[in-house]
């Protein structure tokens, strides 16, 4: 099965899952008190999505396994977020294993589909063969 939108990557449908858990959290009034960390937190959960997005329609899958790079460095970015919102008592552990455990979800994803795209996709030309695997989406 071929891929043709973004959307329907693995990876890009749980960091979208991801901010929005992550927006539930923020938009709660314990967040007020910690505006920069609500900003940040949001910030680094967009960019997840917004790399794997962008990364798809680079001209080819050693540029695209680079912004996947960037969407998995973004996604500790978070997890780390996680733990100064927990520990200013901005979020209960409750929901910081939950968010943290979708993170890591996210982070799996994007790992594997790296190393997809690194491995069984390269041709001995070294070329890059087109995307066609049901690795990394539904």
């Amino acid at each position: 099965m071929r891929i043709e939108r973004f959307e329907e990557i693995k990876a890009w449908q749980e960091a979208r899952a991801l901010a929005g858990q992550v927006h539930g959290l923020t938009t709660s009034p314990r967040f007020k008190a910690s505006q920069a960390l609500k900003e940040q937190l949001e910030r680094s959960t967009i960019s997840i999505m917004a790399n794997i997005a962008e990364g798809f329609d680079c001209q080819n899958d050693k540029e695209f396994i680079r912004f996947l790079f960037y969407a998995l460095r973004s996604a500790s970015e978070v997890q780390s977020h996680l733990y100064v919102a927990l520990d200013r008592n901005v979020i209960d552990k409750t929901h910081f294993d939950i968010v943290y455990e979708q993170c890591s979800s996210v982070k799996n994803l994007v790992l594997g589909f790296i190393r997809y795209l690194k491995s069984e996709r390269q041709d001995p030309s070294g070329d890059i063969g087109p995307r066609t695997s049901d690795v990394g989406h539904d």
